[in-house]
This record gives structure tokens, sequence and C-alpha cells, in this order.
């Protein structure tokens, strides 16, 4: 598909019409996220003065292309999670941790296991899993529940935005045509440092700050009966198989291309299959020697899927944005802008992102949405895989900071912990800004390096 030859000038116009068409649909009216975003993008394309076929062209190809690299993965991540959930893998995980840490580094500990665990398990209800023990360790201590809250929200949120298999990282990774084996790597690296800032080291300031007392519905909670959770060292293993097999692939592709074993790792290594194995393993391991029957788990893996269709469906819009600023030829404007304004596409990637996050609210949109606009610049495909992966981790970096009122992880946080608006948006609010902000810092360092 060629791209249109149509005046920069009204380019640029349609591209303002419509982001502008598309946030107003979000914030204004209230209008789903799919739908927004796909009535921006053939808002664009119609007042940029596209052909109606290659408007349609646009939309097919963008749904398409998208999906296609992204809906096995984020229905076998489902399901991975899923399972680790219901097994109480996430508990045993947290549990032997902070056994391991003790009382006075538990914060660490549970920073940690929420930076792991949000991988597999979507934000939500790793929280709602793994929050009672945070509250447990409060009350033992009688400290500010923040001390240990925060850090554990610090790690969701870093596993969440940075690492696959989580969504947001491999629809931005599969948008710019990187492989996941680097963006682990940088992610994990970005992580780390974003977790230490805005986990243990704010969780304490916050701590200090606030005294929040443990939420009166779970003072008197029993503690968890860790006798029925599956062993630390099987889930360990379990998560770790599909990084290591991707990681191995990416590594292998590039020291030893020609080697008898780079077909097989090049096979196992494939996202989806790695994924596959993982949670083949997961339904024996954590599944069926556990005590749940095939239909116990084909429920559980089959109600996993349901939030699915609504990340898919946003994401594929994302990519018809995408499609419909490169077919416009909208995406040489930009790009021409950013070249003339001599900034790194890691920074525009970062900003763009920022923008949206704290306009619209939702990390996914704000991923989907930066996704699409730097995958339409020109020449994003001739830059290096860890560059690449450098501006995967600053997208993510941009999509998490700034959390406030349009945000429903605000209002959970909030509810949860039994804090008001104000308290939220000095400790929540700022803890996401940190992981944002540090991630990208990271991601921005090592791109001048990689670049």
């Amino acid at each position: 598909m060629t791209e249109v030859a149509l005046n920069p000038t009204r380019l640029i116009l349609a591209a303002i019409i419509g982001l502008v068409v598309l946030l107003v649909l979000i914030i204004k009216f209230n209008v789903h996220a799919m739908i927004s975003i796909l009535i921006g993008a053939i808002t664009i394309g119609i007042v940029a003065g596209m052909p109606l076929t290659q408007v349609v062209t646009a939309v097919n190809d963008g749904i398409g292309n998208t999906l296609k690299g992204i809906a096995l993965l984020v229905g076998l991540g489902s399901m991975f999670g899923a399972i680790l959930e219901t097994s109480g893998g996430a508990q045993s995980l947290a549990v032997t941790m902070v056994n391991r840490f003790g009382d006075e580094k538990a914060a660490w500990a549970l920073g940690i296991t929420g930076l792991v665990i949000a991988m597999p398990v979507f934000f939500d209800a790793g929280l709602i899993i793994l929050i009672p023990l945070a509250f447990s360790l409060a009350k033992r201590t009688k400290r500010s529940s923040l001390f240990y809250v925060i850090p554990l929200l610090a790690g969701l949120a870093v596993g969440h935005a940075f690492i696959p298999p989580t969504p947001g990282p491999v629809l931005v990774a599969t948008m710019l045509g990187v492989d996941l084996g680097w963006v682990i790597l940088i992610g994990i690296f970005c992580g780390a440092c974003a977790m230490i800032v805005a986990g243990p080291i704010w969780g304490k300031i916050c701590g200090n700050k606030y005294m929040i007392d443990v939420p009166e519905h779970v003072q008197n909670q029993p503690d968890i009966d860790e006798s029925k959770l599956p062993s630390f060292g099987t889930i360990v293993g379990i998560i770790l198989i599909p990084l290591i097999l991707i990681i191995l692939d990416s590594i292998v592709g590039v020291v030893a291309p020609e080697s008898f074993i780079a077909p097989i790792i090049g096979f196992l290594g494939e996202p989806f299959l790695a994924l596959l194995i993982a949670t083949v393993v997961a339904m024996y391991l954590l599944g069926t020697r556990h005590g749940y029957t095939l239909k116990e788990l084909e429920k559980v893996m089959t109600k996993s899927l349901e939030p699915t269709g609504l990340i898919l469906l946003v994401t594929a819009c994302g990519g018809v944005l995408r499609y419909m600023l490169q077919y416009s030829g909208i995406g040489d404007v930009i790009g021409n802008a950013v070249g003339s304004a001599n900034l790194p596409i890691v920074v525009v990637a970062f900003v763009v992102a920022a923008l949206v996050r704290i306009c619209v609210g939702s990390a996914t949109v704000a991923m989907t949405m930066a996704a699409g606009i730097i995958a339409a610049l020109p020449g994003i495909s001739g830059l290096s895989p860890l560059y690449l992966a450098c501006t995967t981790a600053a997208v993510a970096g941009g999509a998490t900071v700034c959390s406030h009122f349009n945000d429903s992880g605000f209002w959970l946080v909030k509810s949860l912990i039994g804090l008001d608006e104000k308290t939220t948006l000095k400790t929540w609010t700022i803890m996401e800004t940190l992981v944002g902000g540090t991630g990208f810092l990271v991601a921005l360092i090592i791109s001048f390096f990689v670049g």
C-alpha cells in the first residue's frame, strides 16, 4: 500500500482535527475508547483527502496486522495469569519473599513480588490478591499501611507497564516491529530502577509522612494458610519459562544465527509458543497436580478471556490510527517535524504517551495512540532493536505518569487503602509519576549508547 501525496498543511490540519475529535469524544462525552479512536482515525483520513477506498484499506490493514501480532499473546497470557492467580501462586511468591526478607525489608520483597506477578496477572487482580499481605504486615509492625502498599503498587505498575507478556509492551513492540526478547531485557532494567525509586524509597517517605491505618474491614482478617499454597520454586520456574525462551531467541539470533541450535531456539522462543509451553506446564503443576480437575481449569481459563476482548479491540483501533497516519503521509510530516526539532525518538515517544495519559487517563489508550503515532514515523524500521526496545519503554513510561481523577486505577487504590482524594494524589499519583519518569530516564540513557 503506497502513501497518498497530499498537501502537508492539510495533513497537519487533519491530524489535529482527528485527534481533537478523539479526545473530546472520550473526555467530554465518555464515548468508549474503541469507538473514539476509530472515529478519530477515520476523521483524519477523510479530512486529509484520502480516497474513501484507501480509508477502508487503512482500517482493515490496521486491525488485521495489529491483531495478528498480539491476539494469541494476550489470550495465552490471560489464561496463564488466571491459573497463577487461582492456584494461590501469587500469594505463595509474596509470602515466601516476605518471610525471607523479614519485616524490616518486607517493602523490598513486596516490590519485587509485584513486579514479577504483574507480568502474567492483570494489575487489578494482582493488587486485590496481594494487598491483604501488605495490610497484615502493617498490622503486625504497627506501621502506616503505605509503608508496604506503595512498594507493592510500584512493583505491580512496573510489571504491568514495562515487561511482556503483559499486553501494553507487547502491543507497542508489535507496532514498532521489535523482538520481545529485547523489550524484556530493557524493560527489566528500566523497571527494576523504577521499582526501587517509586517503591521502597517513596514508600518509606509516604509511610513516615502519612499514618494510614489498616482498613476496618481487614482488621480481623485471618492470616494466609501457607500450607495450601504451591511451592515458591515451582512458581518462579513457571514464570521464568516464557521469559528465558524469548530472551534466548533474541540473543542466539545475534550471537549465533547460523548455529545448529538457532532454529530450535527460534521455534521455542517464538512468543506465542513460549507462552503456550508455560501455560501447559502451569495447567499441570498448578492445576491438575494441585487438585483441580480439567473442567475446573477450563472454566478458570475461559473466564480469564472475558476482559481480553476490550484490550484487543482498543489495541486494534490503535493500529487503525497508525496505518491512517502512515497511508495519508501524516507520518512523514510528523517525522520531518521531529527531525527539525532534533528531538530523540525516545523523548517524543514519552511526551506523546504522557500527554494522552494525562488527557484520557487510560494507560492502554495512551500506549495505543503513542505507538500508532511513533510507528508511522519514517525510518522507524531502520532503527536498531535495542533502540526500539528503549522507545517501547519510553512509551510505557509516558503512559504510566500522572494518574489522577480520570484513571480507574486512582479510584481503585483510593478505595482499597481507604484514602481521601488529596492523599491519593500525594502518594499514588506521585508514585506512578516516579515509575514512569524513572523508567523513561533509564531508557533514554541506554538509548544514547545503542542508537
